[in-house]
């Protein structure tokens, strides 16, 4: 097996470039990556089958922590090698990453709108009479959500196509398309 990199050894590439693009040279590549916050401390080490859709879904969950990044392609897909990777490189950090620890489930799982409920929205879906009126309003709570979540990345100069999953919506949840 190859020598695996050390992470300081890798470029640093910015999250979001001067276009408000991705860095598009991951699409479709097998890797591992490490996500940087503004200061430049590491926040998250993941790996995945297409690095750049991993990279957009994590902007969309935490965009105040996604400003730079490295990353490390491997030409087959091999869950022990992406793996022993991303172990080398949290002993290299010395700590684990918050989001590789208590924060993990903000990176790793679809964002539950309905922790963002306003009291009347509460009372509205306690009080809803059938699942219908109950989708409804988890669907305005979830559309308000993706509304500040598109503000942000705005604000950011993001020019990368957002389409979040409708069908998740009616859940509450919101996660890339």
């Amino acid at each position: 097996m190859p020598e695996t990199p050390t992470l300081s050894s890798l470029e640093f590439f910015s999250y979001i470039d001067d276009r408000g693009q991705l860095p598009e040279q991951f699409q479709g590549k097998v890797g591992v990556y490490a996500i940087f916050d503004q200061q430049q401390t590491l926040q998250y080490i993941g790996y995945s089958r297409d690095v750049y859709l991993s990279l957009k879904q994590h902007l969309v969950r935490q965009p105040e922590q996604c400003y730079g990044l490295k990353v490390q392609t491997i030409d087959r897909p091999s869950r022990t090698i992406l793996e022993e990777i991303r172990t080398a490189w949290i002993s290299e950090n010395g700590s684990v990453p918050a989001g590789n620890g208590a924060d993990e489930g903000k990176w790793t799982q679809a964002i539950d709108a309905k922790l963002q409920m306003t009291p009347e929205e509460q009372a509205s879906y306690a009080g809803a009479i059938d699942e219908l009126t109950q989708m409804k309003v988890l669907k305005q709570v979830a559309r308000r959500a993706e509304a500040a979540i598109l503000e942000v990345l705005k604000v950011r100069g993001v020019q990368v196509d957002i389409r979040f999953n409708p069908k998740l919506k009616e859940e509450g949840l919101l996660d890339l398309k």
